[in-house]
């Protein structure tokens, strides 16, 4: 019997039936789009160092389902803590909701907060099916609001003004109906 060879395999649960292949997926779509956003913001070295960490704890938070919990309490303190960081400095900015735009660097940071959604969606699932760490749940959650400051701080450092949405489908008091 011969090995299979690896070039014809890209993941080796991929025919497992169960949600935490997808949350892996999810997260390693996640950590290629944090990787992708590090690659526009050279002109911030300590957003580029930032974002290249938060791209390894994803991969982190990949294996930390199926493997050893490797996104533990410090991680999830360093995370809050950088969130409290770019809430101040964009406190103004997200007093409403902002349409995803702005810089090629803030626009790839929208997209990899979106992925991060999914990746709180994907891990859902996976607990629906087995124990999965409150802490993990925080920690992704987490994740995609820094993301989205780190947007709004991208755009904010290159003088790109943010565009209010007034959602139609969404009033901002609801009322009882008469």
């Amino acid at each position: 019997m011969t090995k299979k060879d690896m070039r014809f395999l890209c993941y080796p649960y991929m025919r497992e039936k169960g949600s935490l292949v997808d949350f892996e997926i999810r997260t390693d779509s996640l950590a290629v789009r944090i990787g992708q956003a590090a690659g526009l913001v050279d002109s911030y070295p300590n957003i580029k160092e930032l974002l290249l960490q938060l791209t390894e704890y994803a991969y982190h938070l990949n294996g930390s389902v199926r493997g050893d919990q490797a996104i533990g309490e410090e991680a999830l303190r360093w995370l809050s803590d950088v969130y409290d960081q770019y809430e101040i400095e964009v406190r103004e900015e997200i007093q409403q909701f902002l349409l995803p735009q702005g810089s090629q660097a803030a626009s790839a940071l929208h997209i990899a907060r979106s992925e991060a959604k999914k990746s709180v969606r994907a891990l859902h699932f996976v607990r629906l099916e087995r124990d999965v760490p409150t802490l993990l749940m925080d920690y992704t959650h987490l994740l995609a609001n820094v993301l989205f400051l780190l947007a709004v701080y991208i755009n904010k450092q290159e003088g790109v003004k943010e565009i209010p949405f007034t959602s139609q489908s969404y009033p901002k008091k609801r009322g009882r109906k008469e």
